[in-house]
């Protein structure tokens, strides 16, 4: 089970930080992966963190102003987001794959079909 956390309102240039608490599963032999949505778009990858945080991966438009982490002491996943933009608001997701190494390989934009578990979401809302 993966629990999202952290959302909130913010202005352009701010920051937040999320959080994806993860239960019930050996959290450090796995992936995770976040995603956002838009209502009415398809969900779209923002980056991810390998087991042993051997790969992390951002997707283009958020390179340089998100940081993903992991702590596998806390079974805990973060998003680190600066600078954040209008075009950022969106409820953002995590996910994590079926199999263990698997779901985060370098400069391998992800695909949200490689990921079995999501958190619920949180609402990151962004106010120019």
């Amino acid at each position: 089970q993966l629990q999202a956390s952290g959302g909130g309102l913010v202005q352009a240039g701010g920051s937040l930080r999320l959080s994806c608490a993860a239960s019930g599963f050996t959290f450090d032999d796995y992936a995770i992966a976040w995603f956002r949505q838009v209502p009415g778009k398809e969900r779209e990858g923002v980056g991810c963190i390998s087991r042993s945080n051997s790969v992390i991966f951002y997707e283009d438009p958020v390179k340089g102003r998100f940081t993903i982490s992991r702590d596998d002491a806390k079974n805990t996943a973060y998003l680190q987001m600066n600078n954040l933009k209008s075009e950022d608001t969106a409820i953002y997701y995590c996910a994590t794959p079926l199999a263990s190494d698997y779901g985060c390989w370098r400069d391998t934009p992800l695909k949200y079909q490689w990921y079995n578990y999501w958190g619920q979401g949180t609402q990151v809302t962004v106010s120019s």
